[in-house]
């Protein structure tokens, strides 16, 4: 048990130091991109490049961990994110910049590959809470990361994508030195690589997990449309400044750290995530869809809390299930799937929030965040309901 904890432990630095870096990085990518004028279609492209790539490499990663083990593909991930935030320090143009986040997104697999070392040494009873760990983490990483930046940034133009190859170099020591390999030898006699079609048809066909993957993307594509737009609907409703922006978006961070970190493990354990997810679902979407109505201040922080606490219950609830559902020598492959549908939601999910916010109007997006995660709902009560038809329970 000690050990375990151990381990769970490093994950969650390792994830956390790596997010740091992310969120070093995202708050100044768009204001370094604009330096050399691109025009919308290739600003879009620019903004979209990391999780096109993520999508494409994250579950050929996934593979590669489950054959080879998590150790080295933590190692080459990591090693690549340096590189990536390197170039993005130095980047003179915007060339070097779409070859940052290409060469970060390629090796973007870290957090799936984290989770599957969750799976790997966590039981069934406490692999909630190990997922939560993992949500914990990345909320905390966004909060740190960008107010780190902010006093960066003032003393040089280069320092932030430093600091950011600095905490993935310091994320992959630890790797290094402080993980053991963790995948399971013994389940992995006669695997042999799968193309990536293959395994997504071989991972699909376990009862629940296709289910679960069309989850994935509907919640990241809500949770999306909400990301990419809240500064702007603060902005046009609220009148706020920069500063206090940022504040909101720390505030929904240490929420649904707080949610993710401390409370859904408990939750699970006396609920089942199935019973989680419908009730992450339905507050996030009754949130989603009163945010951009609230009248003052007081009640945007309450909303906005409520989102934070639905979402937070749902997404760790969500990995934890999809691990669940197929053997421990498929859990690579199947997170590095739903890392693929992950980022494919991340490309669309911006996009279309933008467009809805200038053709129909600021409420659009949260609008259109609440039918995601409505039908989110539909789709977990429907499949589970499916599933026990088809066991004659």
């Amino acid at each position: 048990m000690r050990h375990q904890r151990a381990k769970v432990g490093i994950i969650f630095l390792i994830v956390f130091i790596d997010l740091v870096g992310f969120g070093i990085v995202i708050p100044f990518l768009p204001l370094y991109a604009e330096e050399f004028g691109p025009s919308p279609v290739v600003f879009g492209l620019l903004m979209a490049s990391y999780s096109a790539m993520q999508f494409l490499f994250a579950p050929i990663l996934g593979r590669l961990s489950d054959r080879y083990g998590r150790r080295p593909v933590l190692l080459l991930s990591l090693a690549g994110s340096v590189a990536g935030y390197l170039l993005f320090a130095f980047a003179g143009s915007l060339t070097m910049l779409f070859a940052s986040r290409i060469i970060d997104g390629i090796s973007g697999g870290n957090i799936s590959t984290a989770q599957a070392v969750i799976a790997d040494i966590t039981d069934e009873r406490d692999r909630t809470k190990g997922m939560g760990i993992i949500g914990a983490a990345f909320g905390l990483g966004f909060i740190c990361g960008p107010a780190l930046a902010a006093v960066l940034v003032s003393i040089a133009h280069w320092l932030p994508g430093v600091a950011a190859a600095t905490t993935s170099a310091t994320a992959l020591v630890l790797v290094a030195v402080g993980l053991p390999e963790t995948r399971r030898t013994q389940d992995d006699a006669g695997l042999r690589p799968q193309p990536r079609l293959g395994s997504l048809r071989r991972v699909v066909g376990y009862p629940l997990v296709g289910a679960c993957l069309a989850l994935v993307f509907l919640i990241i594509f809500a949770f999306s449309n909400f990301e990419t737009t809240f500064a702007q609907l603060l902005r046009f409703r609220f009148a706020m400044s920069l500063s206090s922006v940022g504040w909101m978006f720390v505030y929904a961070g240490a929420l649904g750290a707080l949610v993710q970190g401390g409370l859904v493990g408990r939750l699970a354990q006396r609920f089942g995530e199935p019973r989680l997810i419908v009730v992450g679902g339905s507050i996030a979407a009754a949130a989603a869809g009163a945010l951009p109505f609230a009248g003052s201040t007081p009640r945007l922080l309450l909303v906005l809390a409520t989102l934070a606490v639905g979402h937070g219950l749902l997404a760790p609830s969500l990995s934890a299930l999809t691990s669940r559902l197929v053997p421990s020598h498929e859990v690579g492959g199947v997170m590095g799937v739903s890392q693929g549908v992950s980022s494919l939601a991340r490309i669309f999910g911006p996009f279309w929030a933008e467009w809805l916010y200038g053709a129909s109007g600021p409420a659009a997006p949260y609008l259109s965040a609440a039918a995601a995660y409505v039908v989110s709902v539909i789709v977990i009560v429907a499949a589970r309901r499916a599933v026990a038809a088809d066991r004659g329970v």
